[in-house]
């Protein structure tokens, strides 16, 4: 038994010379078995060999008896090649780690700046100017909104790249690259389904709209398309009702957003008003009655709010620079530097420059013969340029006091057919339908859509359709 226990000791110390620590625990496991197998004295093994304890190198045993009968033991080499062959005994290996940079994704919040997301990002001042400098469209950063989201790679504290994501269709994708950054920009074009939605109106416009399910927006489009016929102050009745068809879009099977209202219909006090939207050849769209004919007043009286007339339209006039008698052919307003112009019309810009004594002049021509124009401006607003198309009621400008004036002000003409006209006293048509080489176009493209809305009658369900090509 003397040898048995000498025998573990020699197990144990080669054991330590041939294996990790890893897997000194096993190793013990096995010796402690090792030890209740050489108890048994009538045990055979196949793997058991005799030899002879003197007969391991370099081992010298002290106070043992080398002449004794060998012992039988398993062979130390045995152990060592079981014990490495075993898997559960072998160390696991592990995954190599993932070192390469992250992207790093955060939320634009409610008094964010570039400064400010660029600093969470762990970079400085110095980066946005890089940016700035390397990608003209940078500067699209500068519109960065609430809710926003903006990702950045950055490597060894630099910016390796960076992906501004506008909405759920829109990103731009900044990438460093050996000669500075660029920029990739994606649009994403979504299914476009018609929805429908129709109410009867017990208290409110409002109100039977959210019972519809209607988003609030939708509702004031609703109201502002038939506003030049309807007074939703004063006429609304109990018993009123509309039907809506609009554009629903959606991204990978989810709905991400509302567009427009294509087709509409409002009954009130017994009487139906039908409207549907149409985008002519130029690209401008409008709500027409199934027959052509405009929705709305061609025409605002006055091309700015909260203004006095400061000069009325005259033909003998004494001019107030020029301290003769001439012809005052449009009408003035005085208001404060600086407040917005609007355009009285849709239509198509035919001049935005100097022009002699009306200083920053804007010319739109809006059809049938009728063009506006709007002088003494200090500044044109964005965008506007000759060719450029405007609406009714954009800013094209704001009042000041260029060219022959003595004081900021506006000065407004309304031209008809070449003529000049009071600007205060022209009839102003009801509004401005489709142009005859338009006709055939705008019966192809809008009957499809009044027949969707009239095939639908359910008052209590919402019906989606697909929706063919759109022109709006």
């Amino acid at each position: 038994m003397h040898q048995i226990k000498t025998y573990y000791k020699i197990v144990r110390s080669t054991l330590l010379q041939y294996l990790p620590r890893g897997h000194l625990a096993a190793a013990a496991a096995l010796s402690v078995g090792l030890v209740v197998v050489l108890g048994s004295e009538h045990q055979t093994n196949s793997e058991i060999a005799s030899i002879p304890s003197q007969n391991i190198p370099g081992l010298e045993i002290q106070g043992v008896d080398t002449q004794a009968t060998p012992i039988a033991v398993p062979a130390v080499e045995t152990i060592i090649q079981t014990i490495a062959a075993t898997p559960e005994l072998t160390k696991p290996q592990q995954a190599p780690q993932d070192l390469s940079p992250q992207w790093k994704e955060f939320t634009v919040q409610n008094g964010d700046n570039l400064s400010i997301l660029f600093k969470r990002a762990g970079l400085n001042d110095r980066t946005i100017y890089e940016l700035f400098s390397d990608a003209k469209d940078a500067k699209d950063l500068r519109n960065i909104r609430p809710g926003q989201k903006m990702e950045f790679l950055v490597e060894n504290g630099q910016l390796q790249g960076l992906n501004y994501i506008v909405n759920e269709l829109n990103s731009l994708k900044f990438t460093r690259g050996a000669k500075g950054f660029t920029a990739k920009q994606t649009a994403l074009k979504p299914d476009v389904k018609y929805a429908f939605r129709q109410a009867s109106i017990d208290s409110s416009l409002y109100m039977a709209g959210k019972r519809a399910g209607m988003p609030s927006t939708l509702t004031m489009e609703l109201a502002n398309i038939f506003g030049w016929d309807i007074d939703f102050a004063l006429d609304i009745q109990k018993g009123d009702s509309f039907k809506v068809m609009y554009e629903e879009q959606h991204l990978n099977g989810k709905k991400i957003g509302t567009g427009k209202i294509m087709a509409a219909e409002f009954t009130n006090g017994g009487k139906t008003f039908k409207a549907v939207r149409y985008t002519d050849k130029d690209g401008s769209s409008n709500y027409y009655t199934p027959d052509g004919r405009g929705m709305h007043k061609a025409f605002l009286r006055t091309p700015i709010e909260f203004a006095r007339i400061s000069s009325h339209f005259s033909l003998g006039r004494k001019h107030p620079v020029l301290h003769i008698i001439r012809a005052h052919k449009g009408t003035d307003y005085a208001a404060a530097r600086g407040t917005p112009i609007r355009s009285t019309g849709n239509g198509k810009i035919a001049f935005a420059g100097r022009k002699n004594g009306f200083g920053n002049t804007v010319i739109i021509q809006h059809g049938q013969g009728i063009e506006t124009l709007y002088g003494h401006m200090n500044g044109f607003a964005k965008g506007m340029r000759s060719g450029a198309r405007v609406s009714q009621g954009d800013v094209i400008g704001y009042v000041g006091s260029t060219g022959l004036a003595s004081g900021p002000h506006l000065h407004y003409e309304f031209h008809v057919n070449g003529q000049v006209r009071n600007p205060v006293t022209v009839p102003l048509p009801k509004s401005i339908g489709i142009e005859k080489t338009e006709v055939a176009r705008f019966n192809e493209t809008t009957r499809p859509l009044i027949a969707k809305l009239d095939q639908y009658k359910s008052a209590s369900r919402l019906a989606v359709a697909k929706s063919g090509s759109s022109n709006n």
